[in-house]
């Protein structure tokens, strides 16, 4: 089992999963945040730590999509260690229908 990071980080990105994950497997993108499948523990020490519940164990429905999503996408980005200030309208996009298709950027962070 892995944990991944779903839709509702995009555009969010708040930060607090990276400063409690272990094993430093966060990946940064431009306005969203993903865990390398491979390099998660299953500690679960991060999915309380986001604010807007974007985080997800992948024995949930429609997990294996975000597995594949996340693989991907942390295989291309930087890691990313340490916290970093989310978006000024963070809060104002929680929970915002269609992200993945309205506002995903496949470019990657600044790799904090």
């Amino acid at each position: 089992m892995t944990y991944v990071v779903t839709e509702n980080c995009i555009a969010c990105k708040h930060m607090d999963c990276v400063e409690v994950c272990p094993v430093d497997c966060f990946y940064e993108g431009e306005n969203m945040l993903v865990i390398h499948p491979d390099e998660c523990i299953d500690c679960g020490v991060c999915e309380p730590e986001c604010p807007v519940d974007a985080i997800r164990p992948d024995t949930e429905p429609e997990a294996d999509r975000w597995v594949d999503f996340n693989r991907k996408y942390a295989e291309m980005w930087p890691v990313i260690t340490q916290i970093g200030v989310p978006p000024e309208n963070a809060k104002e996009m929680d929970g915002v229908p269609d992200k993945l298709e309205k506002f995903f950027s496949p470019r990657p962070g600044s790799g904090s």
